[in-house]
Protein backbone atom coordinates (compact mmCIF):
# COMPACT_ATOMS: atom_id res chain seq x y z
CA UNK A 1 0.00 0.00 0.00
CA UNK A 2 1.22 3.51 -0.81
CA UNK A 3 1.07 5.31 2.51
CA UNK A 4 2.66 8.22 4.29
CA UNK A 5 4.78 6.72 7.05
CA UNK A 6 5.28 9.90 9.07
CA UNK A 7 2.81 10.89 11.74
CA UNK A 8 1.21 14.34 11.47
CA UNK A 9 2.35 17.30 13.47
CA UNK A 10 1.48 16.89 17.16
CA UNK A 11 -2.15 17.80 17.74
CA UNK A 12 -3.02 18.07 14.05
CA UNK A 13 -4.73 14.70 13.40
CA UNK A 14 -6.56 15.68 10.20
CA UNK A 15 -9.83 14.46 8.77
CA UNK A 16 -9.09 12.51 5.61
CA UNK A 17 -11.48 12.95 2.67
CA UNK A 18 -11.04 10.65 -0.33
CA UNK A 19 -12.63 11.83 -3.58
CA UNK A 20 -12.97 9.48 -6.54
CA UNK A 21 -13.98 12.23 -8.97
CA UNK A 22 -13.60 15.92 -8.31
CA UNK A 23 -17.32 16.71 -8.63
CA UNK A 24 -18.17 14.33 -5.76
CA UNK A 25 -16.80 16.38 -2.86
CA UNK A 26 -17.76 16.36 0.84
CA UNK A 27 -19.88 19.50 0.55
CA UNK A 28 -21.93 20.09 3.74
CA UNK A 29 -20.15 17.36 5.69
CA UNK A 30 -17.28 19.78 6.28
CA UNK A 31 -19.63 22.25 7.98
CA UNK A 32 -19.36 19.96 11.01
CA UNK A 33 -15.55 20.29 11.02
CA UNK A 34 -15.04 24.08 11.13
CA UNK A 35 -11.80 24.02 13.13
CA UNK A 36 -10.44 20.71 11.90
CA UNK A 37 -7.55 20.32 9.43
CA UNK A 38 -8.91 18.50 6.39
CA UNK A 39 -6.79 16.61 3.87
CA UNK A 40 -8.65 16.00 0.59
CA UNK A 41 -7.09 13.22 -1.45
CA UNK A 42 -7.84 12.60 -5.14
CA UNK A 43 -6.43 9.11 -5.11
CA UNK A 44 -7.63 8.00 -8.55
CA UNK A 45 -6.78 11.23 -10.38
CA UNK A 46 -3.30 11.71 -8.96
CA UNK A 47 -0.78 8.87 -9.20
CA UNK A 48 1.45 10.65 -6.68
CA UNK A 49 -1.31 10.80 -4.02
CA UNK A 50 -0.72 8.52 -1.05
CA UNK A 51 -2.98 7.38 1.75
CA UNK A 52 -1.82 8.31 5.26
CA UNK A 53 -1.47 5.74 7.97
CA UNK A 54 -4.91 4.91 9.39
CA UNK A 55 -3.58 5.70 12.86
CA UNK A 56 -2.56 9.19 11.71
CA UNK A 57 -6.08 10.57 11.09
CA UNK A 58 -8.98 11.43 13.37
CA UNK A 59 -11.39 9.90 10.86
CA UNK A 60 -12.00 9.45 7.17
CA UNK A 61 -14.79 10.21 4.70
CA UNK A 62 -14.94 8.26 1.43
CA UNK A 63 -17.08 9.91 -1.23
CA UNK A 64 -19.00 8.65 -4.26
CA UNK A 65 -18.09 8.17 -7.89
CA UNK A 66 -19.27 6.48 -11.09
CA UNK A 67 -16.97 3.47 -10.75
CA UNK A 68 -17.79 0.28 -8.85
CA UNK A 69 -16.29 -1.05 -5.65
CA UNK A 70 -15.69 -4.19 -7.75
CA UNK A 71 -13.32 -2.33 -10.10
CA UNK A 72 -10.13 -2.95 -8.14
CA UNK A 73 -8.66 -5.05 -10.97
CA UNK A 74 -9.05 -2.30 -13.57
CA UNK A 75 -8.44 0.49 -11.03
CA UNK A 76 -5.64 -0.83 -8.81
CA UNK A 77 -5.70 2.22 -6.58
CA UNK A 78 -9.17 1.14 -5.45
CA UNK A 79 -7.41 -1.92 -4.02
CA UNK A 80 -5.27 0.46 -1.98
CA UNK A 81 -8.46 1.97 -0.56
CA UNK A 82 -9.95 -1.42 0.26
CA UNK A 83 -6.76 -2.51 2.02
CA UNK A 84 -6.64 0.79 3.90
CA UNK A 85 -10.28 0.46 4.96
CA UNK A 86 -9.71 -3.10 6.17
CA UNK A 87 -6.91 -1.85 8.41
CA UNK A 88 -8.90 1.20 9.53
CA UNK A 89 -11.88 -0.99 10.50
CA UNK A 90 -9.59 -3.21 12.56
CA UNK A 91 -8.15 -0.14 14.32
CA UNK A 92 -11.55 1.43 15.04
CA UNK A 93 -10.90 4.57 12.99
CA UNK A 94 -14.12 6.61 12.56
CA UNK A 95 -15.31 6.12 8.98
CA UNK A 96 -18.11 7.60 6.90
CA UNK A 97 -18.77 6.31 3.40
CA UNK A 98 -21.19 8.02 1.01
CA UNK A 99 -22.58 6.07 -2.00
CA UNK A 100 -19.49 4.41 -3.54
CA UNK A 101 -17.73 5.10 -0.24
CA UNK A 102 -20.33 3.04 1.60
CA UNK A 103 -19.86 0.19 -0.86
CA UNK A 104 -16.09 0.29 -0.38
CA UNK A 105 -16.46 0.07 3.40
CA UNK A 106 -18.95 -2.77 2.99
CA UNK A 107 -16.70 -4.65 0.55
CA UNK A 108 -13.70 -4.21 2.87
CA UNK A 109 -15.86 -5.86 5.53
CA UNK A 110 -16.76 -8.81 3.29
CA UNK A 111 -19.97 -7.57 1.66
CA UNK A 112 -21.05 -8.40 -1.88
CA UNK A 113 -21.62 -5.51 -4.30
CA UNK A 114 -23.88 -6.27 -7.27
CA UNK A 115 -25.92 -4.55 -9.96
CA UNK A 116 -29.32 -3.34 -8.79
CA UNK A 117 -32.42 -4.27 -10.82
CA UNK A 118 -32.74 -0.60 -11.75
CA UNK A 119 -30.88 2.63 -11.15
CA UNK A 120 -32.13 4.55 -8.13
CA UNK A 121 -31.80 8.19 -9.13
CA UNK A 122 -33.72 11.13 -7.71
CA UNK A 123 -35.11 12.16 -4.35
CA UNK A 124 -37.09 9.56 -2.41
CA UNK A 125 -37.83 8.74 1.22
CA UNK A 126 -35.38 6.74 3.32
CA UNK A 127 -36.84 4.85 6.28
CA UNK A 128 -34.63 4.79 9.36
CA UNK A 129 -34.55 1.41 11.11
CA UNK A 130 -32.38 2.24 14.14
CA UNK A 131 -33.51 5.44 15.81
CA UNK A 132 -30.89 5.04 18.54
CA UNK A 133 -27.99 5.20 16.08
CA UNK A 134 -25.87 8.36 16.56
CA UNK A 135 -25.96 9.26 12.86
CA UNK A 136 -29.00 7.63 11.30
CA UNK A 137 -31.14 8.42 14.34
CA UNK A 138 -30.86 12.12 13.52
CA UNK A 139 -32.83 11.40 10.33
CA UNK A 140 -35.55 9.28 11.98
CA UNK A 141 -38.21 8.19 11.38
CA UNK A 142 -37.72 8.92 7.67
CA UNK A 143 -36.19 11.57 5.48
CA UNK A 144 -36.20 12.62 1.82
CA UNK A 145 -32.79 11.92 0.34
CA UNK A 146 -30.99 12.18 -2.98
CA UNK A 147 -30.16 8.82 -4.56
CA UNK A 148 -27.81 8.21 -7.46
CA UNK A 149 -26.61 4.61 -7.69
CA UNK A 150 -26.97 1.55 -9.88
CA UNK A 151 -25.55 -1.05 -7.50
CA UNK A 152 -26.64 -2.53 -4.21
CA UNK A 153 -24.76 -4.11 -1.32
CA UNK A 154 -25.36 -6.97 1.05
CA UNK A 155 -25.27 -6.21 4.75
CA UNK A 156 -21.77 -7.03 6.05
CA UNK A 157 -21.53 -9.66 8.77
CA UNK A 158 -22.02 -8.07 12.17
CA UNK A 159 -23.31 -4.78 10.73
CA UNK A 160 -26.38 -2.97 12.03
CA UNK A 161 -28.98 -2.33 9.33
CA UNK A 162 -29.81 1.38 9.64
CA UNK A 163 -32.03 2.35 6.70
CA UNK A 164 -33.91 1.19 3.62
CA UNK A 165 -35.80 2.77 0.73
CA UNK A 166 -38.57 1.46 -1.50
CA UNK A 167 -36.05 0.39 -4.14
CA UNK A 168 -33.03 -0.54 -2.01
CA UNK A 169 -33.09 -2.71 1.10
CA UNK A 170 -29.70 -1.68 2.51
CA UNK A 171 -29.46 2.11 2.36
CA UNK A 172 -27.28 2.49 5.45
CA UNK A 173 -25.35 0.37 7.92
CA UNK A 174 -22.99 0.68 10.88
CA UNK A 175 -20.01 -1.52 11.61
CA UNK A 176 -18.84 -1.73 15.23
CA UNK A 177 -19.23 1.61 17.01
CA UNK A 178 -17.89 4.16 14.57
CA UNK A 179 -17.99 3.13 10.89
CA UNK A 180 -21.01 4.14 8.81
CA UNK A 181 -22.00 3.56 5.21
CA UNK A 182 -24.76 5.66 3.62
CA UNK A 183 -25.77 4.74 0.08
CA UNK A 184 -27.83 7.93 -0.24
CA UNK A 185 -26.55 11.52 -0.23
CA UNK A 186 -27.46 13.50 2.92
CA UNK A 187 -24.73 16.02 2.04
CA UNK A 188 -26.58 17.14 -1.10
CA UNK A 189 -27.50 20.76 -1.73
CA UNK A 190 -28.03 22.98 -4.77
CA UNK A 191 -24.31 23.63 -5.24
CA UNK A 192 -23.45 19.94 -5.20
CA UNK A 193 -26.25 19.16 -7.65
CA UNK A 194 -25.06 21.92 -9.98
CA UNK A 195 -21.55 20.41 -9.91
CA UNK A 196 -22.94 17.01 -10.80
CA UNK A 197 -25.13 18.24 -13.64
CA UNK A 198 -22.23 20.25 -15.08
CA UNK A 199 -20.52 16.91 -15.68
CA UNK A 200 -21.83 15.65 -19.06
CA UNK A 201 -21.87 11.96 -18.11
CA UNK A 202 -23.90 12.69 -14.97
CA UNK A 203 -26.35 14.90 -16.85
CA UNK A 204 -26.82 12.25 -19.55
CA UNK A 205 -27.50 9.54 -16.97
CA UNK A 206 -30.05 11.76 -15.24
CA UNK A 207 -31.75 12.48 -18.57
CA UNK A 208 -31.88 8.77 -19.40
CA UNK A 209 -33.47 7.84 -16.07
CA UNK A 210 -35.70 10.86 -15.39
CA UNK A 211 -36.45 12.28 -18.83
CA UNK A 212 -35.85 15.70 -20.37
CA UNK A 213 -36.96 17.64 -17.27
CA UNK A 214 -34.37 15.88 -15.10
CA UNK A 215 -32.83 19.13 -13.86
CA UNK A 216 -36.16 20.47 -12.62
CA UNK A 217 -37.01 17.19 -10.91
CA UNK A 218 -33.66 16.98 -9.17
CA UNK A 219 -33.62 20.65 -8.14
CA UNK A 220 -37.09 20.38 -6.65
CA UNK A 221 -36.15 17.21 -4.82
CA UNK A 222 -32.90 18.50 -3.38
CA UNK A 223 -34.81 21.46 -1.93
CA UNK A 224 -36.65 18.90 0.24
CA UNK A 225 -33.49 17.47 1.82
CA UNK A 226 -33.59 18.18 5.56
CA UNK A 227 -30.34 20.04 6.16
CA UNK A 228 -30.95 20.58 9.87
CA UNK A 229 -31.27 16.89 10.64
CA UNK A 230 -28.46 15.84 8.28
CA UNK A 231 -26.22 18.43 9.95
CA UNK A 232 -26.95 16.72 13.28
CA UNK A 233 -25.84 13.42 11.75
CA UNK A 234 -22.58 14.95 10.49
CA UNK A 235 -22.06 16.63 13.88
CA UNK A 236 -22.36 13.21 15.53
CA UNK A 237 -19.68 11.84 13.21
CA UNK A 238 -17.48 14.84 13.99
CA UNK A 239 -17.82 14.07 17.70
CA UNK A 240 -16.57 10.53 17.10
CA UNK A 241 -13.64 11.94 15.16
CA UNK A 242 -12.86 14.43 17.94
CA UNK A 243 -12.75 11.57 20.45
CA UNK A 244 -10.37 9.68 18.17
CA UNK A 245 -8.08 12.73 17.95
CA UNK A 246 -8.09 12.98 21.73
CA UNK A 247 -7.12 9.29 22.02
CA UNK A 248 -4.29 9.78 19.52
CA UNK A 249 -2.99 12.78 21.45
Amino acid sequence: MAVVTALPEPGRWPLLVVRHVRWEGPQRILDSFPDTPVDILDLLDDDTATLPRPDAVRGAVFMGGPMSANDAESLPRLRLELDWLTEALALGVPLLGICLGSQLIAKAAGSTISRAPETELGVAEVQILAEDDPLAGALAPSTPALHWHGERLSLPDGAVHLARSAKTEVQAFRLAANAWGLLFHPEADEELLANWLAEPTMAEEARTVLGPDYARQLSGGVALVDRVRSRRAFDAFAEHCARQAKRLS
